[in-house]
Order: C-alpha cells, then sequence, then structure tokens
C-alpha cells in the first residue's frame, strides 16, 4: 500500500478503476473530468486513447494543482475500428456479434499529473468464443454490459464470453496497474 503526503485524485468515476486504484492507494478522492469523450479520426486508437487519458487528467488537474491525478481512458479496438460503450440494448448485442470469435485489442491510456505530465498505453488482447444469439441475449440482458468498451466486463459475468487473452488482465478491465505504478515512480510518488 502507498503511503502518500500529496492527495491523489482519480479524474475517473468508473467502479472499476476506483476498485482497482484502491489496491494501491487507501485514499484518495473521485473526481470525473468533465471532457467530451470524442476520438480524433487523424489519430490512432492508441493515441487517442493516450489523448483522452491525458484530457481527462489535466482537465481536473486545472483546478487542483496541488494534488496529483490520475486519468485514464480505454479503448476496444476491432481491426483497427475503435468500438465504444453501447449506447441502447440493441447496440450491446451488435458490438457482441461484431466481436463474436474475433481477437480485439483493448488499449488504455493513462496519465498522470503532478510535477510533469507523464503519458502511456497498454495493449492488451482478447479473443472472444463463438457466441450464440442466446449466449449475447443472455449477457446483454444481465445489465453489465451497458457502461463497459465492447460492451462486457472480463472480471464479471462476461468473463464466460470470453475464449482468451494476452496482456494486462488489468489493463482488460479499464486501469493498467504495472504501467500505473511505473508512471506513480517516475512522477516521484512514494511508494
Amino acid at each position: 500500500m502507498h503511503t502518500q503526503k500529496i492527495p491523489v485524485i482519480l479524474a475517473s468515476q468508473s467502479p472499476r478503476r476506483i476498485k482497482l486504484l484502491k489496491t494501491i492507494i487507501e485514499n484518495f478522492l473521485v473526481i470525473p473530468s468533465k471532457i467530451d469523450e470524442v476520438c480524433d479520426i487523424n489519430l490512432s486508437p492508441e493515441e487517442n486513447a493516450i489523448l483522452l487519458g491525458r484530457n481527462k487528467a489535466t482537465c481536473v488537474a486545472k483546478y487542483h494543482p496541488n494534488n496529483l491525478i490520475i486519468g485514464a481512458d480505454t479503448m476496444v479496438v476491432l481491426k483497427n475500428k475503435i468500438i465504444g460503450k453501447p449506447t441502447d440494448i440493441e447496440n450491446a448485442r451488435q458490438i457482441l456479434r461484431q466481436l463474436s470469435g474475433q481477437e480485439h485489442e483493448v488499449i488504455t491510456g493513462i496519465t498522470v499529473v503532478h510535477s510533469q505530465i507523464l503519458s502511456a498505453s497498454k495493449i492488451s488482447r482478447v479473443r472472444m468464443k463463438n457466441l450464440s444469439l442466446k449466449d449475447i441475449n443472455s449477457y446483454v440482458e444481465s445489465g453489465e454490459s451497458m457502461d463497459k468498451a465492447g460492451a462486457y466486463a472480463i472480471q464479471g459475468e462476461g468473463s464466460f464470453l470470453v475464449e482468451s487473452y494476452s496482456g494486462s488482465y488489468t489493463n482488460i478491465i479499464g486501469l493498467p496497474m504495472e504501467l500505473l505504478e511505473d508512471l506513480l515512480q517516475k512522477s516521484n510518488f512514494s511508494i
């Protein structure tokens, strides 16, 4: 567990990111950023993830300059196309049909702002099972798919949709902890 003197703010209200961050930092504030999460079509998915994570962190840092701010953005990418969070139940079904039997990337851009701005990204790969319509409908009806990029949660009921993955498990959840720890060390956050 980190012992810190600098107040830490997570620029996200994602329950998954909050839970992961609590594994290394006991006390922190949650102040979600108020940015538009719009991707730049001239940037790669990885560059967009980094840019959005940075924008979230720097937006909150403007109002809290004496704090250490953590911002992150996670994207699901299939064949170089960004798959966002589902807009409704039918869109969640459509996303899962697209991902069925395919390998996709999960990319998280993360930024730590303190005395400097440090950004990095992590890419993991996930292969989905060949999903039946029954599997898709059952999962979507559970409600778990609605607030997640790619319309699934590997750490929840959505684990049965996944055939395999490679890379960082916590990245797939939404906050690559090994990368975050590295950025915290580089920002002189006492570990």
